[in-house]
């Protein structure tokens, strides 16, 4: 294995990057105006404009492709997917949906839900992918039901009936069902059905007929603060941010062939990988994986046919892939062959996953693969910043894409990023009240995202995460925590034997984490069985003196009380999506785990030391 150094100076695979070139000012309060001087090209403003114009110069290409039950790849041309795209649109014209009356699409990616999804955009009727968690996990449906009356969807669509039989019956209430197969004891509508309809001119001309403000999509946020929002994406949003990102990563109008399964229902999956494969005459194979224990799985089979030309993915996918890799030279082989950039986003990249993602494609290849993220949200359509630098690191974001301007506002201590463009929602759906607190007199949309600078005198360096304005809280002294860089200090100094941490000490006397051990990779450190549960992991003499090492070394580069953790209990529980812990990208929710925990945040402190609680020699 090559030391750091070494690997630091090995080349990358080179890729082109976009001109880089940022102007500033510094206004008297402190506030902070970056943007590009780099000129947005033109572009499309139809999201469907790019389907017409590779069904015409690549008919025969794969736009996208999935495993049929047997396992054998069922794809589809961008002909043939224009063909049914323009077919399924003539059946939407004459339904009862309408721009007031958008399609809900309850289930998760496949072939049929691109296709219906492509179709209500190409006559102008938004649509709205849902996450399967408010139809699949819950018993009373209250999310499901609150997006469903604020929407007044015209239709409704699922891949099987019966798999979401329950959710349809409690909110479909005489909307018109569209299902792929196993109809549930409801009226539906045969998905086939709609493919056999024969496209007039009416489709062209509501083609024709919309504009850069026609609303695109309604995509509804996680609702870890409250009832989701539904965030309006225009079609003008998606195109600008598509030409936004191609202009800074130029490569993928070359060459673009993705395997990815992120969910279509967040921002990330739908607008930007799907979006993106759209935008360039790309090919998307759906992985029907996920990052746990035994979606990988699904991902790592996957991954021994395909060898994607970008990859996709979040910190946790990342980290579950890469012993996987370590173990496989075959699939390192395949993994790497191709792969220009490795992406990930929804998370801090833990920078001992990074280091490994290097060492590993040095060792197949010969070259560094090069590693990048940056900073959007859903209310961004969703990229504003990118890091293009080669000789990047974990947490590194960037600097703002052509056609954004981005403004640093300070906020208790703290610089809030703020974006005005053309790829920033106007708004939420039916919802005024959040519409107007979402932005400033100038027009810029409030994140609660805080930013610093690599280095306050060279904003050619980029951007740092630092933190959730909304996650941060005080000690009862009034002393500000920074939950984000606490978070990523305690699973950086893990290396890897912690899946997540939970900050807490909200009005306590010192900061405290709930840690969560990451089990297979204990296992492995530990020498404990194969069958040891996370109970045993976290009562574990070997887990236990790691940790307490990890904390004393940690309370040393503490500067007081906001930057010491004191104390850290070892979760014998795991986080759990159904109760709203984890969001379908392996993210965790803080909020959530501190509110469905606090019998363990009252162990941090209470007087005497619990079994699990671990605290710091200081």
């Amino acid at each position: 294995m090559m030391l750091k150094d070494d690997i630091q100076a090995t080349p990358y695979r080179k890729i082109p990057f976009g001109e880089v070139s940022i102007e500033g000012s510094t206004r008297e309060d402190g506030t902070i105006l970056l943007k590009s001087r780099v000129p947005l090209q033109p572009h499309p403003t139809r999201m469907t404009e790019r389907l017409l114009h590779w069904a015409g110069v690549w008919p025969d290409k794969v736009f996208i492709g999935q495993r049929d039950r047997e396992g054998q790849w069922r794809t589809l041309t961008y002909r043939q997917t224009l063909e049914q795209v323009r077919r399924i649109a003539q059946y939407l014209l004459r339904a009862n949906v309408s721009p007031m009356r958008p399609i809900a699409i309850l289930s998760e990616n496949s072939i049929e839900h691109g296709l219906l999804a492509l179709a209500a955009l190409h006559v102008g009727i938004p649509c709205s992918s849902i996450t399967p968690a408010y139809s699949l996990r819950s018993t009373d449906f209250q999310k499901l039901r609150h997006v469903m009356d604020l929407l007044t969807p015209g239709m409704l669509f699922v891949s099987d009936g019966k798999k979401y039989e329950k959710a349809l019956k409690a909110v479909a209430k005489g909307t018109e069902v569209v299902v792929v197969s196993n109809p549930a004891e409801l009226p539906a509508t045969l998905f086939q059905d709609l493919l056999t309809t024969t496209p007039t001119h009416a489709v062209d001309e509501a083609f024709n007929y919309i504009g850069p403000d026609t609303i695109a999509k309604v995509l509804f946020t996680s609702g870890s603060t409250g009832l989701p929002k539904g965030v309006i994406n225009t079609h003008g949003n998606i195109c600008t941010n598509w030409q936004q990102i191609t202009q800074t990563f130029p490569f993928m109008a070359e060459e673009f062939e993705i395997i990815d399964w992120l969910p279509w229902n967040h921002t990330f999956g739908g607008n930007h990988n799907l979006g993106l494969t759209l935008y360039n005459g790309g090919t998307l194979y759906l992985d029907e994986g996920n990052p746990t224990p035994t979606g990988i799985k699904t991902t790592v089979a996957n991954l021994h046919a395909i060898s994607p030309t970008i990859y996709f993915n979040v910190p946790k996918g990342f980290g579950e892939l890469v012993e996987y890799l370590r173990r496989d030279r075959g699939l390192r082989e395949k993994f790497f062959s191709r792969v220009k950039l490795l992406f990930y986003a929804g998370a801090g990249m833990p920078q001992h996953v990074w280091d490994a993602l290097e060492q590993l494609a040095l060792d197949t290849v010969g070259e560094r693969i090069i590693i990048s993220t940056g900073l959007g949200c859903t209310e961004s359509s969703p990229s504003a910043l990118f890091s293009t630098r080669p000789d990047g690191f974990a947490g590194l974001l960037g600097l703002p894409v052509p056609g954004l301007e981005l403004k640093l506002v300070p906020v208790d201590g703290k610089l809030e990023a703020r974006f005005r463009g053309g790829n920033v929602t106007p708004g939420y759906w039916r919802n005024e009240e959040a519409t107007r607190k979402a932005y400033d007199e100038e027009g810029f949309y409030k994140t609660g995202d805080a930013l610093k600078f690599v280095d306050p005198d060279d904003v050619y360096k980029g951007l740092l995460f630092d933190g959730r304005l909304a996650e941060d809280f005080k000690l009862d002294t009034g002393t500000w925590v920074n939950v984000g860089t606490l978070r990523s200090a305690l699973l950086a100094a893990g290396n890897g034997l912690i899946q997540d941490v939970v900050i807490t000490g909200h009005d306590r006397e010192y900061v405290g984490a709930l840690v969560f051990p990451e089990v297979e990779a204990c296992k492995a450190s530990f020498g404990l069985t194969g069958d040891a549960d996370v109970r045993e992991i976290a009562a574990s003499t070997q887990l236990q003196q790691t940790m307490q090492q990890l904390l004393d070394s940690l309370s040393q580069t503490s500067t007081g009380s906001a930057t010491l953790i004191k104390r850290v209990l070892l979760a014998d529980f795991t986080l759990s999506m159904d109760a709203g812990e984890l969001t379908d990208k392996g993210s965790v929710n803080q909020k959530q785990v501190l509110k469905n925990h606090p019998e363990a945040v009252a162990l941090l402190y209470q007087p005497e030391l619990n079994l699990l609680v671990i605290e710091a020699n200081t």
